[in-house]
């Protein structure tokens, strides 16, 4: 017997992501259910090669949902991640909603797994930001190796992470440029075509944006409460993939030949790093891809114990889908979950 899977945002970019892994990944679903609001009841989605109707989240019984993949939104959860979770269902919720719940683990499976039992006490599981995801793969390893101290990391983040909204603003001011037309800005605070806009989400009052405490937040709370990160987060004109120049200082002596041997070896990180023209992975090449991509590690001369590094990323697989999945593959695998029709 498989398990019954419901999708909640199903028409988002990151919904329509999550059935599409779910398809490849060949997860044992005997039902797929897609649920969105009730302005978007019957709009068609893809699961595999097969097409479901949407559902009204607000009309859904839950009683023989067995997981509950949540991609609409912190509000939406608030609202309806409690009441899934208290029908029976495990909810993992892609949103900012529970991240910092003491309750609520935050997981990256290649990370902290382990802390996946712990989501019996709300029936909610969070899925860390997309930015976070990608740098605690990489992290993790060198952490375990010499112990990281600190961290300075500035991202490069593509316009997916804020909506299909935003996807649709780079393309059409992207062709008003070309055709001489106005741009207009609906979903960034300045242009974002031909262009980088160092703030995502709100400003808080220390200066630094809530995307910025979000990284900080969440990869203490999943590598290590002592490390100190500090972030600089920038939209720039690129449709999918999140990049980040990533500076750390480390407790013990590692070097650069180390630390790639360590990479190569570690779980959901591939290492491209050819010191010649090319020798490294954009977002664009990353674009559809599972993997954390890393290149130009190199030691930093200028602290004790320093590496640089760049990494790259699908942001709507690795930060957000595929990561939501690993996570329900996580609940399956070490039997933490039994599906319900099953157990009746």
């Amino acid at each position: 017997m498989g398990y019954k899977v419901a999708v909640v945002g199903a028409t988002g970019n990151v919904g329509r992501e999550m059935l599409n892994i779910l398809d490849e990944r060949q997860f044992p679903a005997d039902e797929v259910v897609a649920l969105a609001s009730r302005r978007s009841v019957g709009v068609e989605v893809s699961y595999g090669d097969r097409t479901l109707k949407c559902k009204a989240l607000e009309h859904y019984d839950f009683a023989d949902v067995d997981i509950c993949l949540m991609s609409a939104g912190g509000s939406v959860s608030k609202e309806w991640s409690p009441k899934i979770g208290a029908a029976g269902a495990v909810v993992i919720d892609n949103s900012s909603a529970w991240r910092m719940d003491p309750d609520v683990p935050l997981i990256v499976p290649e990370v902290n797994a382990d802390a996946t039992a712990g989501f019996n006490k709300k029936n909610i599981i969070a899925n860390p930001n997309c930015s976070t995801a990608q740098l605690v793969v990489a992290l993790k390893p060198l952490h375990d190796k010499a112990t990281i101290t600190r961290v300075v990391v500035s991202t490069y983040q593509s316009v997916s992470g804020a909506g299909k909204d935003a996807m649709d603003e780079l393309f059409s001011q992207t062709k008003a440029v070309y055709t001489n037309d106005e741009l207009v800005n609906n979903k960034f605070p300045k242009r974002i075509a031909f262009n980088v806009i160092p703030q995502i989400d709100v400003f808080m009052e220390d200066g630094f944006t809530k995307e910025e405490w979000k990284m900080m937040a969440e990869t203490k709370k999943i590598l290590d409460p002592k490390i100190k990160l500090t972030a600089t987060c920038v939209r720039v004109p690129v449709f999918v993939g999140h990049s980040e120049a990533v500076n750390v200082e480390f407790e013990n002596p590692i070097t650069a030949d180390e630390a790639r041997s360590i990479l190569r070896n570690a779980p959901g990180c591939l290492v491209i790093d050819k010191h010649e023209p090319g020798g490294y992975v954009t977002p664009y090449e990353a674009a559809g891809e599972d993997a954390t991509y890393i290149s130009r590690i190199r030691e930093d001369g200028t602290i004790e114990n320093g590496l640089a590094f760049w990494c790259v990323s699908d942001n709507l697989r690795k930060g957000a889908a595929l990561n939501a999945i690993q996570i329900a593959e996580v609940l399956v695998n070490r039997k933490l979950i039994t599906a319900k029709k099953k157990a009746a």
